[in-house]
């Protein structure tokens, strides 16, 4: 289900994106995602390091989001990059 060139959604997050349009302009090609395809492509997505322009383009295919209780139980990359560590000062 939606897990083909002609009708490929994938989840990053917690939210569903219709990426059929997309697919033969992916920048690394096809494959990756097709690879994912009808699947959560959080992690892939995640550990390349996409630019926020690609987050931004990404936005756009967005057509809903996971019910509470199917999100995963994960900590997006982009809350880690964006927090502030204190530490006590040393004596």
């Amino acid at each position: 289900m939606h897990c083909g060139e002609d009708d490929c959604w994938i989840i990053v997050g917690n939210y569903v994106y219709d990426v059929t349009k997309f697919v033969d302009l992916h920048p690394g090609g096809p494959e990756i995602l097709l690879e994912f395809a009808g699947g959560d492509a959080t992690d892939a997505f995640e550990s390349v390091g996409h630019s926020m322009c690609a987050r931004m383009m990404l936005t756009k295919f967005k057509i809903g989001s996971l019910p509470e209780d199917e999100r995963p139980d994960f900590v997006q990359a982009e809350y880690i990059t964006h927090a502030k560590i204190s530490l006590p000062m040393a004596h």
